[in-house]
């Protein structure tokens, strides 16, 4: 079971297979970090961007000849007192030796210490050359253990014979907690001079408020299935190295969550990775294409859209079983956020409503397009039934941000106490735009008058969008463009009435003591 660094926290169970151990370093320690990507270039010195177009992918890295570790992310386990950890190195220490994360309150003394498990995959026996046509780094799994709750904490990976440079991250708040929390939420990156700039754009939002609690990714994560925008036989790998490269000046600060979408599990659009390459790059919680977490006073649930969610599906019998048990608790998440690859609501005429199957075709896609059952006719339902609050997503590559809505027509304008799910689309996040239908001579992908759910679009602009969590009944939405890190272009307060914000006692938290022995005293 892919998960069993879960069940082997003090061992170190490191899959011994010879691979080529390079001498570069491609950081250095300290405050000179330096990353393998060129977030100082302007949108100039990236080749071929223009909106729509993204341009071309950036060089792609070479993992056999990244000896540090690399391609950082932390990730939620669903316990505030946990932080799961995921690197990459070119090899593994030598038998004596342990790859290891220490880490603690101080960042001068990391007295405490987290083993991992290890593992590589090859993809991919071309009989021309006798030869895979990749094979993996050692993929590195750890789990960090009793956690403060809310506090910052301090890390480094030791591994490989090398060291990271000291980071930092704050824990989940407890569940009940009216701390205010702070999330990035993007989708559709690649590996384009345009995702490296949006990257950036979040580096400096990040140097500005120096701590974010997380990051939505809501699907279509490195395009590896269209590498020099040629749909590859096999997905190109290195892509998903470069990819995680790129990504870790905020993975490795805050926990990375991802919905898997259809360019990591369909068959023809992930290049026939089938979601294999999700599973063994990602430690998510649960099933990881579908599961829940709590952060303070949000409880967030990611569901895969593609898959059935009707109401004999493993997926729909879930959801609804997840939203019954979080219901029950909203006096601790009054907010409930979901997350998704496809949206149910879109004025984009590409890709159009997601209910549960494509409406394009490809020449080379021999087979019917599969049909998931459950998204027309009954996922909505859910959401309503246990009253969402949001609902994030990606796919379309545009940013679209809905009026609160319920079955299609029934539209409230007006962010003031909302009794219906606001819906936003963050799929700007690097990949072309969808400024054109496909297979037109210009046909904007915009009608001349928006339908009544949608409050705010954009297909011109690439950019990434931030929510606010301020209290138990006000979150604030942001999306800030490609470039621009001062001032957002979109700004909206939304509040919820009081009845569905949840009530807690009065409780104050005292935790007292470090790790191992962690006490909590609550009044109420």
């Amino acid at each position: 079971m892919k998960k069993s660094w879960l069940r082997s926290l003090l061992c170190t169970a490191t899959l011994l297979i010879t691979l080529c151990s390079c001498t570069a370093s491609d950081y250095k320690l300290g405050n000179s970090y330096v990353y393998s990507i060129p977030y100082d270039k302007s949108v100039e010195e990236f080749s071929g961007i223009s909106s729509p177009k993204c341009g071309k992918e950036i060089d792609q890295m070479d993992v056999s000849k990244m000896k540090k570790p690399n391609q950082i992310r932390l990730a939620y386990t669903g316990d505030p007192t946990e932080m799961a950890l995921t690197w990459t190195t070119n090899s593994v220490s030598p038998v004596n030796h342990k790859e290891v994360v220490n880490y603690g309150l101080v960042e001068t003394a990391l007295n405490f210490t987290a083993l991992s498990t290890s593992h590589q995959f090859r993809w991919h026996w071309d009989e021309e050359t006798g030869k895979y046509l990749y094979t993996s780094g050692f993929i590195h799994e750890s789990l960090m253990i009793n956690l403060i709750p809310g506090r910052i904490h301090f890390y480094q990976i030791n591994s490989n014979g090398e060291s990271s440079p000291v980071l930092r991250f704050v824990a989940a708040p407890e569940a009940g907690s009216r701390a205010p929390l702070s999330f990035f939420h993007t989708a559709d990156s690649g590996t384009f001079g345009t995702s490296v700039i949006i990257t950036k754009t979040m580096m400096r939002r990040l140097e500005k408020k120096q701590d974010y609690h997380g990051t939505i990714h809501c699907g279509d994560i490195s395009y590896a299935d269209t590498y020099n925008k040629k749909k590859l036989y096999r997905a190109a790998q290195h892509v998903w190295d470069t990819w995680g490269q790129m990504a870790e000046p905020i993975a490795s600060r805050m926990p990375y969550m991802v919905s898997p979408g259809n360019h990591e599990l369909d068959e023809y659009e992930s290049s026939l990775e089938n979601g294999t390459i999700y599973a063994k790059r990602f430690i998510m919680p649960g099933n990881e294409r579908y599961y829940s977490f709590g952060v303070g006073m949000v409880h967030f649930v990611c569901v895969n859209t593609d898959e059935d969610i009707d109401p004999t599906s493993t997926q729909g019998v879930w959801l609804d079983r997840t939203l019954a048990k979080i219901n029950k608790q909203r006096n601790l998440w009054p907010w409930i956020v979901v997350f998704q690859h496809r949206p149910i609501y879109n004025s984009n005429k590409n890709h159009g409503n997601w209910t549960g199957t494509n409406n394009y075709t490809y020449d080379a896609w021999k087979e019917p397009w599969p049909i998931f059952e459950g998204w027309a006719n009954h996922y909505e339902a859910l959401l309503l039934k246990h009253k969402v609050d949001l609902v994030l997503t990606g796919h379309v590559h545009h940013y679209e941000r809905t009026w609160p809505v319920r079955n299609r027509n029934k539209v409230t304008k007006s962010y003031e106490n909302v009794a219906s799910p606001v819906h936003i689309t963050c799929g700007h996040g690097g990949k072309s735009l969808y400024q054109i239908v496909w297979d037109t001579d210009g046909q904007s992908t915009y009608g001349p008058h928006p339908p009544e759910f949608t409050a705010a679009r954009d297909n011109k602009n690439w950019g990434h969008c931030e929510l606010e969590f301020l209290d138990e009944r006000t979150v604030r939405h942001t999306m800030f463009r490609m470039g621009e890190s001062d001032v957002p272009v979109e700004d909206v307060i939304i509040t919820k009435p009081l009845s569905d914000a949840g009530s807690v006692g009065f409780s104050v938290s005292l935790f007292v003591g470090c790790f191992g022995f962690v006490h909590r005293i609550i009044w109420i």
